[in-house]
């Protein structure tokens, strides 16, 4: 099967979006399907450029400065048309996602599209807290407009479905985890000596335990609220530290919120790590916590569960069929106080049990599957397409 995936962010990215293409295309590959991927050229693109991975001219989005907005010139867009298409997979709402429709388009081809992201938590960056509620509408209105143009939709989890239906998505729509190399993150591949490394790359004192979060550092992670509570976990834990692993737009703020507080010495801020090694900063951690609410899958969550970490987070559907309280994971409920005693139960003994048995919990999220369950929605949207062309 010839396909093209056309999307705003592509390895060597780190990012949600970036790893589920990435991973997508390295496994139907290895099904024995041609994959052309075109994405904006970021940071690195030099060194991952190849025949079959496009990489167009960009400038920093205006909202977003850590992320590119493509522009596709004439030559890209006849290099494209030399291409011939089975199925066009979009994974953007804005510039590749217009430039992949147009291409599927042309060619008569089938078309689907994931949608990753719920843009409704991220209207922040261009409102700046004015006529919020009017860009959530926009979003809204955008979002059912945009899906109902194609053959089929993937949605990464089922609330992401139940968004979308809500928003008046009519187009039929298959709920698919984004795949992750599991055996990657199995706590059997970092050694101790490694992993010891990287701690004191990391500012990890010895004897210390390590609270970690792996991401984006942006508004609507709420990684505020982990550093806000820190101060009383770490007055229960004195040998706990917070590490935080990432880049984004908050880093500085936190930073200097993290320098007022009394345990702010105890708060690392590492900066970005290479997607290629991040398996071996997941290997520090004893206690990974996410607060957002912003997630539509959240793969960092499986990725520190595959590591034999116990996972304490918020709860939020999107960790439906994904983490059970009390047994791979602990959730929490949204005030400070009750994330404080979740953070309480996780650095205790109930912590240290789940930690035995979370690499186990993750293997259902594996790379293999969820290519086969993609390739399965494409089959689909192929014979759909061509029966609605005959009835045309």
């Amino acid at each position: 099967m010839q396909i093209g995936i056309f999307t705003d962010t592509f390895y060597p990215e780190i990012n949600g979006v970036a790893t589920s293409c990435y991973m997508l295309q390295q496994e139907l590959e290895k099904l024995g399907h041609q994959i052309h991927v075109f994405a904006p050229k970021c940071k690195g693109w030099e060194n991952c450029q190849r025949g079959n991975i496009h990489y167009l001219p960009s400038l920093p989005f205006i909202g977003l400065k850590d992320r590119n907005v493509a522009l596709p010139s004439p030559v890209d867009t006849l290099g494209v048309f030399m291409q011939h298409f089975d199925v066009i997979h979009t994974n953007s709402e804005f510039v590749m996602g217009y430039f992949g429709r147009y291409i599927a388009r042309n060619q008569h081809c089938a078309y689907v599209h994931t949608y990753h992201t719920a843009w409704e938590d991220y209207t922040y960056y261009v409102t700046h807290g004015h006529q919020e509620e009017l860009a959530k509408d926009v979003v809204r209105k955008y979002s059912e407009w945009w899906c109902n143009h194609f053959d089929r939709v993937i949605t990464p989890s089922g609330k992401t479905r139940e968004l979308l239906r809500q928003y008046g998505v009519s187009a039929p729509m298959d709920v698919i985890p984004s795949g992750m190399d599991i055996e990657r993150f199995s706590p059997d591949r970092h050694p101790s000596d490694m992993i010891e490394t990287i701690r004191q790359e990391c500012g990890v004192k010895p004897g210390e335990r390590v609270l970690l979060n792996v991401g984006r550092i942006a508004k609507e992670k709420n990684i505020d609220q982990i550093i806000r509570v820190f101060p009383k976990v770490n007055q229960r834990f004195p040998d706990v530290r917070f590490v935080i692993i990432g880049e984004g737009p908050m880093k500085e703020e936190l930073q200097r919120k993290a320098e007022t507080m009394e345990c702010g010495h105890m708060i690392s801020f590492t900066g970005p790590k290479p997607w290629e090694k991040i398996d071996q900063y997941y290997a520090i951690g004893d206690v990974f916590c996410s607060c957002s609410h912003s997630e539509t899958q959240g793969l960092t969550y499986v990725e520190a569960m595959a590591s034999g970490v116990c996972v304490c987070a918020v709860k939020d559907p999107c960790l439906d069929g994904v983490i059970e309280d009390g047994v791979n994971g602990i959730l929490s409920g949204d005030s400070d106080e009750e994330l404080i005693e979740a953070l309480s139960r996780a650095f205790g003994e109930e912590g240290k049990r789940i930690s035995q048995i979370s690499a186990e919990s993750a293997k259902p999220f594996g790379k293999e599957a969820f290519a086969r369950k993609v390739l399965a929605c494409y089959e689909n949207a192929i014979r759909d397409h061509e029966t609605r062309k005959e009835e045309e």
